[in-house]
C-alpha cells in the first residue's frame, strides 16, 4: 500500500500543531503528559472549552451540529498532533458514544438539550451498560425501568461506570419487557446522575484511580420523554453506538505517544554509564514494537481510506481492537523495564506536576504516571469487549466458525 497526504493535509497538520503550541498550557500539558486517570474534571472541561472555542470540540459531529466536516484522514492528522501535544483525548462517554446515538435515533428537542452543553464542556456524561452478571453478555442486564403514567421507575446495579462520580448526566441501557427476546426489552434511557435514589460508589482501581464506580439505582424516577428513540430498541442503538468508531478501539495515537515516551526515557537512563537506547538488547525490544506498531498504524489508514477488504469490516476491526489493546500492555511495559528501579515508586494522582530541586534530581520529570499507566492498561483487553470475545467475532464473521 503507497499512502502519501497531499500539501492541503500537511498545511493543515502544520495548523493543528501551531494551534496547540500557542493555546495549549504546558501545566495542563504536563499533566496529561503524566496521564492520571482520570484526569481532573476542571481540566477536561478546560480542554474541551479550548477545543470548542477553536471551533474542533467535536471533529466526527455533523457540521450542522458544531462538527467540522473533516475527511477521515484529517481527523487522523489532528487526533496524531493531538497526542503528539499531550492534548487530552477524553468525554468519549459524551462526544463519542452518546451523542452519535442522539444524532441518530433522539428527538429534535433532545438533541438541542443535550448536544450544545455537551459540546461546551458544560456537562459531562456517564455510560451504564455493564452489571455485576451482564458484562460480555450484555443482553442479560437485569435493571429494570417500569413505566408508571409519565415516569420510569428503575431498579438496579452497574458496575464499571467510567466517570460516574463527575457526570451531570448517564446513559443507561435499561430492560423495560421482561417477556419478549432480551435483545428486544432494552431500551435507552438518559438519567440525571443526581436523581434520588440513584447512588454512586467509587471503586479504587489498582494504580489508586477513582475513574470506574457502581452505580445503584432504587426506584429512580425519569421522565417518559428521556427515553431515546422507541422502547425496546436499546440493544439496536448499542450496537449502533459501539459501532461508531471503528477504529478508536485500535487505540494507535495513545500506543504512538508512549512508545514516544519509552524512547524518551531510554534515551536518559543509563546502565553502567550508558544509555539505555544505546544497549542491542532493548533496542531491538523497542523495535519489536515499533514495527508492530506501524502494521497496526497501515492497517488503521486502511480502514480510514476505505481500502476493500476481503473479511467483513466487524471482524476487521475486532482485529484491530486486539492489536491494539496487546499493544497498549507492551509500551507501557516497556516504560517500566526502561526506568527500572525508578518504576517502584507509588505517584499520588497531584504529585510529579513540577518537580524541582533535590526531587528533580532524584525523579526525572520521565518517571511519573508511568507505572501507573502500566497498571491500568492490563485492563485493556478487558474493556470495550474482552479479548475472547473479539476472537469469537473474528472466527465468527471472517472465517465463519
Amino acid at each position: 500500500m503507497r499512502f502519501e497526504f497531499s500539501p492541503e493535509d500537511e498545511a493543515f497538520r502544520l495548523e493543528v500543531r501551531a494551534f496547540f503550541r500557542d493555546h495549549l498550557p504546558p501545566p495542563m500539558a504536563r499533566r496529561f503528559y503524566i496521564g492520571a486517570h482520570p484526569p481532573s474534571r476542571e481540566d477536561v472541561r478546560a480542554f474541551q472549552k479550548l477545543m470548542h472555542g477553536r471551533g474542533w470540540g467535536a471533529p466526527h459531529w455533523p457540521l450542522e451540529w458544531g462538527g467540522t466536516g473533516w475527511s477521515p484522514l484529517r481527523k487522523h492528522l489532528f487526533m496524531q498532533e493531538l497526542y503528539d501535544a499531550d492534548g487530552l483525548d477524553y468525554s468519549w462517554q459524551g462526544l463519542h458514544m452518546v451523542a452519535p446515538v442522539m444524532l441518530a435515533f433522539a428527538s429534535e428537542a433532545q438533541k438541542r438539550r443535550f448536544l450544545p452543553p455537551m459540546l461546551a464542556g458544560d456537562e459531562f456524561w456517564t455510560q451504564g451498560f455493564s452489571e455485576p452478571n451482564a458484562g460480555s453478555d450484555l443482553a442479560s442486564l437485569k435493571t429494570r425501568a417500569e413505566r408508571v403514567g409519565d415516569e420510569y421507575i428503575v431498579n438496579g446495579q452497574k458496575i464499571w461506570t467510567s466517570d460516574a462520580s463527575m457526570a451531570e448526566w448517564g446513559f443507561f441501557l435499561v430492560r423495560t419487557d421482561a417477556d419478549v427476546k432480551p435483545q428486544r426489552g432494552i431500551s435507552f434511557l438518559l438519567i440525571r446522575m443526581d436523581t434520588p435514589g440513584l447512588t454512586v460508589r467509587p471503586i479504587v482501581s489498582i494504580e489508586g484511580g477513582l475513574g470506574l464506580n457502581e452505580v445503584f439505582l432504587d426506584n429512580v424516577r425519569v421522565p417518559c420523554e428521556n427515553l431515546v428513540g422507541e422502547p425496546g430498541m436499546g440493544w439496536t442503538y448499542a450496537k449502533y453506538l459501539l459501532g461508531k468508531e471503528r477504529t478508536a478501539s485500535a487505540f494507535l495515537y495513545f500506543n504512538k505517544r508512549e512508545l514516544e515516551k519509552a524512547r524518551e526515557i531510554a534515551t536518559v537512563q543509563r546502565v553502567n554509564g550508558q544509555r539505555l537506547i544505546d544497549r542491542p538488547e532493548f533496542a531491538r525490544e523497542l523495535a519489536r514494537v515499533e514495527v508492530d506498531l506501524l502494521a497496526l498504524e497501515y492497517s488503521v489508514l486502511r480502514v480510514l481510506s476505505q481500502e476493500k477488504n476481503r473479511h467483513d469490516l466487524d471482524a476487521v476491526v475486532s482485529a484491530l481492537k486486539l492489536r491494539g489493546s496487546a499493544l497498549q500492555q507492551r509500551v507501557t511495559e516497556l516504560q517500566v523495564e526502561a526506568l527500572g528501579l525508578h518504576a517502584l515508586r507509588q505517584w499520588g494522582h497531584d504529585e510529579g506536576e513540577a518537580l524541582a530541586g533535590g526531587e528533580a534530581l532524584r525523579w526525572p520529570p520521565q518517571v511519573p504516571g508511568r507505572t501507573a499507566q502500566a497498571l491500568i492498561t492490563r485492563a485493556s483487553t478487558i474493556y470495550g469487549g474482552s479479548q475472547e470475545i473479539q476472537k469469537n467475532i473474528i472466527a465468527k464473521l471472517a472465517f465463519g466458525l
